[in-house]
């Protein structure tokens, strides 16, 4: 029985994993590009901090374009703090499913999980400050009545 695609089977030890073609295949990419978006679109559609982290990721960064402010610093940040939480997501599932009832190590990894959302996102926000802040405070004061 060949195993689907939500049914993983498990290697021996020495057997070769069945990788359905070569690493370097453009078919097997879009494969994996699908799966990813899969649970990109998942988070968007059931995680409403995802939602909010995700627009405010394209604020900043529409607001570095429009300052003309350095992007990479705002892109990195916002995308650590996007990926975090795909991985939050993603560890909630696996504790749910392998521990439906409450148990104080679930929480534990919930928590943790969580805290290192939360710490990517104050991160973010320093980035944000530093890096958008003066730009943005230098238009200000150029506008009348301000400064």
């Amino acid at each position: 029985m060949t195993p689907g695609p939500l049914r993983a089977r498990r290697c021996l030890p020495g057997e070769a994993v069945n990788s359905a073609g070569s690493a370097l295949s453009w078919k097997r990419w879009w494969r994996s590009a699908g799966f990813a978006w899969a649970g990109v679109t998942h988070a968007y559609r059931t995680q409403p901090n995802f939602r909010i982290e995700t627009w405010a990721a394209a604020l900043a960064a529409l607001l570095a374009l429009w300052l003309r402010a350095p992007l990479a610093p705002v892109a990195l940040a916002c995308a650590l703090v996007l990926a975090l939480e795909l991985v939050n997501t993603a560890l909630e599932a696996v504790v749910d499913l392998v521990s439906p009832e409450r148990h104080p190590l679930a929480k534990v990894a919930k928590d943790a999980a969580a805290a290192a959302v939360l710490l990517a996102s104050l991160g973010a926000l320093l980035v944000g400050l530093s890096t958008l802040g003066p730009p943005l405070w230098a238009w200000l004061r150029g506008l009348p009545g301000v400064g």
